[in-house]
């Protein structure tokens, strides 16, 4: 069977439109989620371990659960916001909680390695605690950060493509409905391709940017 352009072009549409939402909200809500990891760890300036073990739990817990069963339980909550189960906007919920501690964990990693110098010489200076997150350590592990969420938009694509198993829409959805239902080899192949291309594009992408930001 095969299937028109508009089709293909449709679902690589929504496929767009759940990494890059689920992807923005993952960003805005695992950086302060990482430098809340940060500076209420060991040794941190606002060093409280409980705060620090309660949030690392949550994210522990949120990152060992496999997307597809995070999927399926989630649905209640999916249907409180989004006001449905099926489709790219019940997609979206999901897949911005598991991305969210992913790449705060990644985001984590590279604000861990920002050289304790500077911060003791902002400190030194009679930087505020909100000054040396703002000017030190996220200018410093920025380089690192869009590598993490480069990494994670490649892995949104992937839980995107997983998503289709529950009629969220897109690529993946198209490969499972017609690729494996009705076995049309034609559209899981051009499926695939077109995947391996978006992967390759955002790679690409992020891999520039980085470069970029190391060399200024």
């Amino acid at each position: 069977m095969s299937l028109s352009f508009e089709r293909y072009w449709n679902a690589f549409l929504d496929t767009l439109m759940m990494v890059g939402v689920s992807g923005g909200i993952a960003f805005l809500a695992g950086i302060p989620l990482a430098v809340l990891l940060i500076v209420t760890a060991p040794g941190g300036f606002l060093a409280s371990p409980r705060i620090n073990r309660a949030v690392g739990s949550v994210v522990n817990g949120f990152r060992a659960t496999p997307f597809i069963v995070l999927l399926v339980a989630l649905i209640p909550f999916t249907r409180i916001v989004a006001g449905t189960t099926i489709g790219v906007w019940a997609a979206i919920v999901p897949l911005a909680i598991s991305a969210t501690p992913f790449f705060a964990r990644i985001a984590e990693v590279s604000l861990r390695e920002v050289d304790p110098g500077l911060i003791e010489a902002a400190q030194a200076m009679g930087c505020r605690k909100w000054h040396i997150v703002r000017h030190v350590l996220l200018p410093e592990a920025l380089p690192g950060i869009i590598g993490g969420f480069t990494i994670t938009l490649v892995a949104l694509i992937s839980s995107s493509a997983m998503a289709g198993a529950v009629g969220a829409g897109g690529l993946g959805d198209l490969a499972i409905r017609y690729g494996y239902q009705r076995f049309d080899t034609e559209v899981m192949l051009i499926v695939i391709a077109i995947l391996i291309a978006l992967v390759t594009a955002v790679q690409l992408s992020g891999d520039r940017y980085v470069h970029w930001l190391r060399s200024r």
